[in-house]
């Protein structure tokens, strides 16, 4: 694959020697909403996978909520399990038993998951359920609470369940115009995720606005009370344990991460500079480097978080070099700079 037109965005050196490069787009949105700063093909439409879970626990919030406060599910989506609706979870226990929780409360069981079976990404949890003899379930996968989510609107709204991932399904309806809302564009595509569930192309600019659009929205809109329980449960919308997204909301208060597989990030702050991360090789490896070095060059607060600016290399188990992002912004006109 030609890495024309788009832009290194990080390298991997291992003892002074350039290793890997990784290569793909990078927007920046200001405050204000304007391009701050870009690099690649930042309108280029790309499949966000799971960094688009916010938005569509979104969409499940307002359908289960249309059912009115006086449905038996109203209030349902809130705090962890809000969280987790937006998130990709490790697996562990905890995550389970909020899961199990929506389930439930929709007169649900297990069983209605349509998402794969799979192993818990936590390493702990995953090496005691093998020792126990165990199997994969669809609970443990990392998409079962977006999916618990879906049913629970699904119920509220006295839709159908067992076509829930159906792109014509209501919910999914509901999902792909919440996409192109927040987007400030249309859906480009749509295709299947890894999951299961429909998945919704649009620009990389239009990935930033979205999460611009979470963090700036009004108090106590359905927008603000997604980012709001994924930034209050950081743990819910990845894992205890060493995850990204979650160790970059820890390190961060008030920020809003969320990555999905093929190297897709987008991160918002809470004075509204938003970021949007694709690395065309598909790594996730220096999403997060990237990112904040494109929003610290913004002139975005994250000096907190300048120790998740680089990812240790390993020789021996000894640091022996780092992956860190590779654009110098100061080299040369930004994109703005370029179309004015």
């Amino acid at each position: 694959m030609t890495t024309a037109p788009y832009a290194e965005l990080a390298r991997v050196t291992r003892n002074g020697v350039v290793e890997s490069r990784h290569f793909g787009s990078v927007v920046v949105l200001d405050p204000s909403g304007a391009v701050a700063l870009s690099a690649g093909v930042p309108d280029e439409p790309v499949l966000p996978r799971s960094t688009l879970k916010p938005v569509q626990a979104l969409a499940c919030l307002t359908a289960a909520e249309t059912a009115g406060p006086a449905s038996p599910l109203a209030g349902v989506l809130t705090g962890p399990a809000l969280a987790l609706a937006a998130g990709s979870h490790t697996g562990d226990d905890r995550h389970v038993a909020v899961v199990r929780d929506l389930l439930t409360a929709a007169g649900l069981t297990d069983e209605a998951l349509r998402c794969p079976v799979d192993w818990p990404e936590d390493e702990a949890t995953r090496e005691r359920l093998i020792r126990a003899g165990e199997q994969r379930t669809r609970i443990r996968m990392n998409c079962s609470g977006k999916h618990a989510a879906m049913l629970v609107a699904a119920v509220a709204r006295g839709w159908s369940t067992p076509d829930y991932l159906d792109p014509a399904h209501p919910l999914q309806r509901e999902a792909a115009a919440a996409v192109a809302r927040l987007a400030g564009a249309p859906v480009s595509t749509v295709a299947v995720d890894g999951c299961g569930a429909p998945l919704f192309g649009l620009p990389l600019t239009g990935l930033a606005r979205t999460f611009q659009a979470l963090v700036t929205a009004a108090p106590g809109s359905a927008e603000a009370r997604v980012a709001d329980a994924m930034r209050a449960h950081p743990e819910h919308v990845g894992g205890w344990h060493g995850h990204p997204n979650t160790d970059l909301m820890r390190a961060l208060p008030g920020v809003l991460a969320k990555g999905g597989a093929e190297g897709v990030l987008g991160v918002a702050t809470p004075d509204g500079h938003a970021v949007a991360v694709k690395a065309i090789d598909g790594s996730p490896r220096a999403t997060t480097a990237i990112a904040l070095a494109a929003l610290a060059a913004a002139g975005a607060p994250v000096e907190a978080a300048a120790e998740l600016r680089r990812v240790p290399v390993l020789g021996g188990g000894e640091p022996v070099g780092e992956v860190a992002a590779a654009i110098d912004w100061t080299a040369g006109p930004t994109r703005r700079e370029e179309e004015n």
